[in-house]
């Protein structure tokens, strides 16, 4: 049962963390030029994209933040 649980919170974890790396991936992507909306670039809007970028990047960091803590 012990084993059940351990696995369990290495599954989260790792599931946690790849959510993260992967959302950090994005946001520093859009904020880079590497990663566009194209409906949104062809109205020339790509200061948009950027600034949804650093908000995706900056509410990472503050929900790890928030997630150590509460460990």
């Amino acid at each position: 049962m012990a084993k059940k649980m351990m696995v369990g919170k290495v599954l989260n974890f790792v599931a946690w963390l790849t959510g993260v790396l992967v959302s950090l991936a994005v946001g520093f992507a859009m904020t880079g030029g590497t990663l566009t909306v194209p409906w949104l670039d062809s109205l020339g809007a790509s200061v948009v994209t950027m600034v949804a970028g650093w908000i995706v990047v900056i509410a990472t960091l503050v929900s790890v933040v928030l997630a150590i803590l509460k460990q």
